[in-house]
């Protein structure tokens, strides 16, 4: 099977040289113009621009072939996109002969962009290919020169630029042509050496990335067999801790009620954790959401009414504002309703007794975007870059509650990703923090 990385590779460099060669033909018709009309240079100028206006036509009809090959459902393979990359630089080596030959040839000093040529060509291709190029460099510019010199092609002069007769001057000639051959198959070795390299490199990360995929992928199943088989184990607990605390199995001394309450409240806790780590998990072994169009505002205030309680406890004010443009949103409503009341009642747990928690849902281009903010305790400058890591909690979190999981602002940041947006947090200035996520808007 062909590796797709390596053929999209070698499509986005044959789309890089069509650009180059864009680049390439206003450079030649208003290089042309320029000498002409501003520097009094005598030039063919009707040929150079009817080349100009070949290759415009050459370049226009190579991209709409990719164009076609790329868009249209099919997929070229490796070899016949190489045989496009290979075609262009020899087609571009006989241009740029062809261009020379009009506008003075040896005494011209863009001859030296057959050394440009010659490093894209060892970018593009392998080894071999590459000196090849360099030969039918050499052969074009050296054949032009040779028979420019023989008189059996017209030489057009640069008048008002250069000197002339160096292209009838054997010697010179001769002298040029070995310092411009070894030139460029320096270049083609030195450049095909790095190029090599860096593929090496390149292919060595390539495959780490891939094992490092596998490794976390195996960590990931075992991690959701064994928590699994651990949420199982602390069911079967907590329904004995729950007939026990209940009396249902006769009366408990203060004593004994105290312990069993500690072990009740501990299950709980150990079985929210094993939840989470759940449900993060197999999301991330899926990979897949269950797309379509949900009322984004019923689960701002399903969310809202489940912390409601909370935050009356602790004397909260409890805001929210919603755009009343914005309605349904396309994504998974659970995960996304999970997400918001998470954020929320972290935003209500880490908020001192009469602050303020606060939710704006406003839109932001082409995104939705949901903001929750609190007067609370904010969040130490270091801890922001590991904030939405698995298992992370900030050293003033951790005072607060000791037993946190760690992982709601993973599973937040998960569920945002996978539906397109993306999630961040900044401390406010007057105290607190703000928990903004953003969901792509189809509407």
């Amino acid at each position: 099977m062909e590796n797709l990385l390596q053929r999209t590779s070698l499509i986005q460099r044959a789309y890089w040289l069509i650009g180059l060669r864009w680049v390439a033909i206003v450079m030649l018709a208003g290089a042309t113009f320029a000498a002409g009309e501003l520097l009094g240079v005598s030039l063919p100028a009707a040929q150079l621009y009817g080349i100009a206006a070949l290759l415009l036509a050459y370049n226009s009809v190579l991209y709409l072939l990719l164009r076609y090959w790329t868009w249209a459902g099919q997929e070229p393979s490796s070899g016949e996109v190489g045989g496009i990359l290979t075609f262009q630089i020899s087609a571009d080596l006989l241009i740029l002969a062809t261009i020379l030959h009009f506008s003075g040839g040896i005494e011209n000093p863009f001859l030296f962009f057959f050394v440009f040529h010659m490093i894209i060509a060892s970018i593009l291709r392998p080894r071999w290919q590459s000196y090849l190029q360099a030969t039918l460099a050499v052969l074009l510019f050296g054949g032009l020169v040779l028979l420019e010199a023989a008189r059996v092609l017209p030489h057009y002069r640069l008048t008002g630029f250069a000197g002339h007769g160096l292209h009838t001057d054997r010697m010179f000639v001769l002298g040029f042509l070995s310092v411009f051959t070894v030139t460029l198959y320096l270049v083609v070795y030195m450049t095909t050496s790095i190029s090599e390299q860096l593929r090496a490199h390149q292919e060595e990360l390539e495959n780490a990335n891939e094992q490092l995929k596998e490794k976390d992928q195996v960590k990931n199943e075992y991690v959701l067999r064994v928590t699994h088989d651990i949420k199982g184990h602390l069911a079967a607990i907590e329904s004995c801790l729950d007939v026990v605390a209940n009396g249902m199995l006769g009366p408990l001394n203060e004593k004994q009620r105290d312990f069993v309450e500690r072990a009740h409240r501990r299950t709980i806790k150990c079985m929210a954790f094993v939840m989470a780590l759940l449900k993060l998990t197999r999301m991330k072994l899926s990979g897949r959401l269950e797309m379509e169009r949900f009322s984004l505002r019923k689960c701002v205030f399903s969310s809202l009414a489940s912390v409601q309680s909370r935050a009356r406890e602790k004397s909260l004010v409890l805001h929210h504002q919603i755009d009343p443009a914005i309605d349904e949103v396309l994504g998974e409503a659970v995960l996304i309703e999970e997400t918001i009341t998470n954020m929320l009642f972290n935003a209500v747990k880490y908020t001192p007794d009469g602050g303020r928690v606060g939710l704006d849902v406003t839109r932001d281009g082409d995104f939705v975007q949901v903001r929750i903010a609190d007067t609370g305790i904010g969040i130490p400058e270091e801890a922001l870059p590991y904030i939405f890591q698995e298992f992370y909690r900030a050293e003033n979190a951790r005072a607060v509650e000791r037993d946190g999981t760690g992982l709601g602002l993973a599973f937040a940041k998960q569920v945002v990703e996978r539906h397109g947006g993306r999630i961040w947090v900044e401390n406010n200035p007057g105290g607190g923090s703000t928990f903004t996520f953003t969901l792509p808007d189809h509407s």
